[in-house]
């Protein structure tokens, strides 16, 4: 019989270069010997391509939205029915609450949190202008990096960055850690916002943390946007009621590459890297006044397009030479933008591929797998699955009866599509011209976290627990 982990393992060791040796095959390895994607091959002294790097990559899923921050894991094939009796491999009580999502790198998970500790306290509440549904700070918290096993879902370590007494509270279906980390295997990245910007090693030893300040957000409502990487590359996006700005820094020393002005206010979304053939590669970040794409080297704005309303919490999405942003908080829109000739302000032009202005994501982020391209209305139980290019609908909508609210962003992987509800219920659909309901699963936890899918595993981040869903299939 042969082992799906140690068949895995032996992929990433291929992919970087390495040999795979007994030790590879223990549980820890990729805890304490992590391959970067950068610098190191898993050799001593070997030097990882750019091609096997990507390969490496995708076979993780090292940051908010997967391999391909698309949503989508090219090489995952997990489970189709789970429940609390069935396919759950283990499930690991976590400290503290966070809706940022887990990143997966070999045979670890890494999630963040924020615990409060010590005595409560008269709650106080944020006096922001146009506050509402917010919930009152307490007590102070300690915001930490968690470190989880794949193998068994054992704690390996948990490291603190900063103790305070948080100056918002947030929304009341919010969390003060949101943000989901990052890493390329070496290093792990934790962005908390007003509460700073911290590298990590594998062993969750710091490497260097910077503090950018406090971010005051729209209605005291939260912090939530994530870091991204590309080569050397951090990228970091801060959008809030004060100056805004979009930094690049140095991932081995925390140095400042670049600092750009953006004529924004508060956004939540997070950055995504999109590389177009014989050009240099974009930073792309959504948010109300307009979608905007930057030269990752320099920072230089290449273009910008107008077509989103306020508050913008869903990420943009890539593919095939198209960029496609939406929310839906005071109007409905969404806009496909083509790459190709983008040059300064774009809004109203051919590059404009197509606009809609309804059942657009507010919270959930767009699903672009292939050419099709899935997205809920606001963050209601209504998904709707469009030709990317045209804009066109490839079926009616389709309305998900056993969901409810749903925060997380739809998750795919070997055809099938991932739709999980705060609430605890999942519906899987195939991906396809018939996007047929296969399994409604329910797990006894509110989610608000989106799924990470590796190998044939599935980690779900609820209030309380960590699942690693993973079915049991026999004979190989």
């Amino acid at each position: 019989m042969h082992h799906p982990r140690r068949r895995f393992l032996k992929q990433v060791a291929a992919a970087s270069g390495a040999v795979t040796m007994p030790w590879m095959l223990s549980s820890n390895v990729f805890g304490q010997n992590g391959v970067t994607n950068g610098n190191s091959g898993g050799a001593p002294g070997g030097t990882a391509s750019r091609s096997q790097a990507k390969d490496l990559t995708q076979l993780n899923w090292h940051q908010w939205r997967g391999p391909l921050a698309t949503g989508v894991a090219p090489q995952a094939s997990p489970a189709v029915e789970w429940g609390e009796s069935k396919n759950i491999r283990w499930k690991t009580p976590l400290p503290g609450k966070g809706h940022s999502s887990p990143i997966v790198w070999g045979d670890m998970v890494y999630v963040m949190s924020a615990e409060p500790i010590g005595a409560p306290v008269e709650p106080v509440y944020d006096n922001a202008p146009g506050t509402h549904d917010n919930v009152g700070v307490s007590q102070r918290h300690r915001f930490v990096v968690i470190a989880v096993r794949r193998t068994d879902g054992r704690i390996l370590w948990r490291t603190t960055l900063k103790e305070e007494f948080p100056h918002e509270g947030g929304h009341m279906m919010g969390s003060l850690v949101s943000n989901s980390p990052t890493t390329d295997g070496e290093l792990i990245f934790a962005f908390f916002g007003s509460r700073g910007l911290y590298c990590l090693d594998v062993a969750g030893g710091v490497k260097w943390q910077k503090d950018l300040g406090r971010m005051q957000t729209l209605h005291a409502h939260g912090e939530g946007s994530s870091p991204v990487l590309y080569k050397d590359f951090l990228i970091v996006n801060w959008d809030h009621e004060g100056d805004s700005f979009l930094y690049a820094f140095d991932k081995h020393t925390g140095k400042e590459i670049w600092k750009v002005a953006r004529d924004e206010k508060t956004s939540w979304s997070t950055p995504i890297i999109v590389e177009t053939e014989g050009k240099s590669p974009q930073v792309v970040v959504s948010a109300s006044k307009r979608v905007r794409g930057y030269d990752v080297h320099t920072g230089a704005l290449i273009w910008e397009c107008a077509g989103l309303s306020g508050n913008v919490v869903s990420s943009p999405v890539a593919g095939n030479g198209m960029v496609f942003a939406g929310n839906s908080y005071d109007g409905q829109n969404m806009v496909a933008i083509r790459l190709d000739g983008a040059k300064g302000d774009i809004t109203g032009t051919s590059n404009v591929a197509w606009k809609l202005n309804r059942s657009t994501p507010y919270v959930p982020s767009p699903l672009l797998y292939g050419d099709t391209l899935y997205f809920l209305r606001h963050y209601q139980n209504v998904l709707s699955a469009l030709d990317a290019r045209s804009g066109k609908p490839r079926v009616d909508a389709i309305r998900l009866a056993n969901l409810r609210d749903i925060f997380a962003s739809p998750v795919a992987a070997a055809n099938r599509i991932y739709v999980t509800s705060r609430e605890g219920a999942t519906v899987v659909l195939r991906h396809g011209p018939d996007p047929k309901i296969l399994a409604v699963n329910q797990l006894d936890d509110s989610f608000s976290a989106s799924a990470a899918l590796v190998e044939r595993d599935l980690y779900f981040r609820g209030e309380r627990f960590l699942y690693c869903i993973s079915e049991n299939r026999t004979g190989e």
